[in-house]
């Protein structure tokens, strides 16, 4: 009885580890990134501080300035509460964009919400991986053609990298 107990402990105590592993390479990615990864790391990207208001969907990679979670006043609270020593930040895209579905792209591990309308929208598709330079993590969401506010949290870094394209 002591065995199949401490056998049954020692599984729940390791599935987390195993769950927390993820592929590790460009390659290993749900579907192709060179579009995502290529706006990532272009040097064109546009500098935001974080709250600042864009006019339309950038065309390019932005880089967003990130600050402590307290300091960002997301317009909503995250979906996934910030750790400690994270680093938190938003924009907000005035302009309606054409509806559809859209790739947002992440240059390192954080959470990201999109919000419109007052809602969170959920990723139609997710993929990470690491050991990928300029992305390591991508959502697919369909977009309404409403203004919207894109929020990260959870960065560990005080920038990231953003892009939001259109899906193939």
């Amino acid at each position: 009885m002591r065995k199949s107990l401490f056998a049954v402990l020692l599984l729940l105590v390791s599935a987390p580890a195993f769950a927390a592993e993820e592929p590790s390479g460009c390659d290993k990615f749900k579907w192709p990134i060179d579009r995502e990864r290529a706006a990532l790391t272009a040097p064109d990207r546009v500098k935001l501080a974080s709250g600042s208001e864009q006019a339309a969907l950038p065309s390019t990679g932005i880089t967003l300035a990130l600050v402590a979670p307290g300091d960002a006043k997301l317009p909503t609270p995250p979906e996934r509460a910030p750790k400690d020593g994270t680093f938190a930040g938003f924009t907000s895209i005035k302009t309606a964009p054409k509806a559809g579905l859209y790739t947002i792209s992440l240059s390192a591990g954080a959470w990201v919400d999109v919000v419109q309308d007052g809602h969170f929208l959920k990723p139609k598709a997710f993929s990470g991986a690491t050991d990928c330079d300029g992305i390591r993590k991508t959502i697919k969401v369909e977009l309404a053609a409403s203004p919207l506010v894109l929020q990260v949290s959870g960065a560990r870094e005080n920038a990231i990298s953003i892009s939001i394209l259109p899906s193939e």
